[in-house]
């Protein structure tokens, strides 16, 4: 068989653990179980966007068909269209070729099989196996009982298969409203999973479907839905999250009593679960709606389209999840590591370029007035292939606020009154005198340069510790800089009572209106990462201008994942 497309990376990363599906992958192909056949899919509700739980699920299901040179299915949940929209199916799309992998010819939609799961439906009801209730929806759940009391049935349960098959055909035919009755399978109200107890399979909602239209007016409900589909599109491991456990009866039943070709294998794995941020869809949309951040591409979102923005890569997402791995428990990864493996990418693929986020000038008065010298600037101090570009130096500069101390700390090795430093790659220069406005404001430095330091070193032996990032004055361009933090200061701040959006962080946006950057940046194209020296990584946001590039930090230089030695 062919191998789902990924990009060359994807393809040639390391071969993933053994984790406890891929021993399941295993023995069913020692023993001849599926004729050796892997076939995977990945079934996303079209009711919001993907974000960073949802990229395990990808990279698992695709992966799983790559290492077993099978093939995986994209295929859409989309059977509730009060909620569902194109767009989020064209950004789910967009989502799943970002990180780097292909479904080729099989994509496909669950309203692909309307007409068959109604037919399906049907044959329950002919089998004494599915029956129309009347019943509201409160009663239904009143009905089932709890987990310590049993349901009782439904006094429109041992209604006749003629009755419900002429119920059920009037309920397609749009002659009853939202909520007048529901189909349900006929199984076991006194079943101790809950689930069990029988489930609503249809009901009624007269809403157009982004697909169908109005053809429908009764849609299925998921647990009957995905089972079937992924029978008819020959599946052969259903992977789904720990959460569809219980349900894993369900899905059985509903297989084992229906005419479907084959009877795929459901597997649960634990969810993914985030510091300092949440994966629930609900919630990521209250967040949208009411605003708090500013839309589902907002970059302290958790959504893959927001980690895009924010100038993440599909390679850190994909080592980021093998490093996480596949188990059954339940457990909270740190947000250290994804920005770990994220500076590990992009250590390797980032140019180095100079930005000052808040500009101090600093005039070193020996240098000639007018005088402009092309620095020579490697774009990556360890990849040659990678280029240089030229950086001009000029008497007056702009430098980092913070890299100056009027009254230097013990072990300040910046910029202080009679302190030389080495401005990176052009000359060492002391500074001489501070100016200051009149609130008392330090506005300007004065400093002197020794010529003979050019380059940034010097013949004599002497030792410089600091050295800064500077910009010329006359060449610098403007920029924004939107600097991101966690989205939460609570490390689970689903946790315990309360609203969620109390943990909201009020510092996870800060925007520095008045950066200056080198010439080079403005030829930066939008999305691409870049290091800016010594502040962090940092990606060309979409609302840049030709007037004023815009740039988001991706994420800071230190690494406190690493240096903790998780």
């Amino acid at each position: 068989m062919t191998a789902p497309n990924a990009d060359d990376s994807a393809k040639s990363a390391p071969a993933p653990a053994r984790d406890f599906i891929r021993q399941i992958v295993d023995e069913d192909n020692r023993t001849g179980k599926w004729g050796g056949r892997v076939h995977t899919r990945f079934p996303p509700e079209p009711n919001g966007y993907l974000h960073i739980g949802h990229a395990k699920s990808i990279c698992l299901n695709f992966g799983l068909a790559r290492d077993f040179g099978g093939l995986c299915n994209l295929r859409f949940d989309d059977t509730n269209p009060a909620k569902e929209e194109v767009e989020y199916v064209d950004a789910i799309k967009d989502d799943v070729r970002w990180l780097g992998f292909s479904w080729d010819d099989r994509m496909f939609y669950a309203s692909d099989y309307f007409e068959k799961l109604y037919a399906f439906a049907e044959q329950l009801i002919e089998k004494g196996l599915a029956y129309v209730d009347d019943l509201t929806q409160e009663e239904i759940r009143a009905y089932r009982g709890t987990l310590t009391e049993t349901g009782k049935n439904s006094p429109y349960r041992d209604r006749a298969p003629a009755e419900n098959l002429d119920l059920f055909r009037r309920m397609r035919a749009g002659e009853f409203p939202d909520g007048a009755k529901v189909l349900r399978a006929k199984i076991d109200m006194q079943s101790p999973n809950v689930v069990l107890r029988d489930p609503v399979i249809y009901r009624i909602k007269h809403v157009e479907h982004h697909r169908t239209g109005n053809t429908w007016c009764i849609y299925p409900m998921y647990d009957y839905t995905h089972c079937i589909s992924d029978a008819l599109e020959g599946i052969t491991h259903s992977i789904c999250s720990l959460e569809f456990e219980n349900n894993r009866p369900l899905y059985d039943w509903v297989l084992n009593n229906l005419p479907v070709p084959g009877h795929p294998q459901q597997i649960e794995f634990a969810r993914l679960n985030l510091s300092y941020t949440v994966l629930s869809k609900r919630k990521l949309i209250q967040l949208v709606t009411e605003k708090a951040v500013s839309g589902w591409d907002d970059p302290r979102l958790p959504t893959l389209s927001g980690i895009r923005r924010r100038g993440y890569t599909p390679e850190a997402m994909r080592d980021f999840c093998e490093r996480i791995g596949v188990s059954k428990a339940d457990s909270q990864v740190d947000m250290a590591l994804l920005e770990h493996c994220l500076r590990e990418d992009l250590n390797r693929r980032a140019k180095r370029l100079m930005a000052v986020l808040r500009p101090l000038k600093l005039v070193i008065e020996n240098y000639p007035e007018g005088k402009v010298e092309d620095i020579h600037f490697p774009y990556h101090p360890e990849d040659e292939s990678m280029g240089a570009r030229t950086v001009p130096f000029t008497r007056e500069l702009y430098v980092e606020r913070d890299d100056f101390m009027e009254t230097p700390a013990k072990k300040w090795f910046r910029l202080a009154p009679g302190a030389e430093v080495r401005l990176r790659h052009a000359y060492y220069v002391t500074c001489t005198e501070v100016i200051k406005d009149s609130a008392g404001e330090v506005v300007e430095l004065r400093c002197t340069h020794d010529p003979a330091t050019k380059g940034g070193w010097s013949d004599d032996g002497r030792k410089v510790k600091g050295t800064i990032h500077w910009v010329s004055a006359a060449h610098a361009l403007p920029a924004e800089v939107r600097l991101y933090d966690r989205l939460f200061t609570k490390e689970n701040p689903s946790e315990g009572k309360g609203d969620f959006k109390d943990w909201l962080n009020p510092d996870s946006l800060t925007v520095v209106a008045n950066a200056l950057i080198e010439p080079a940046l403005a030829d930066i194209a939008v999305g691409e990462n870049v290091q800016f020296e010594r502040l962090g990584y940092f990606c060309v946001d979409k609302d840049s201008t030709a007037a004023k590039r815009v740039f988001n930090r991706s994420v800071a230089l230190k690494d406190s994942w690493a240096k903790g030695g998780r």
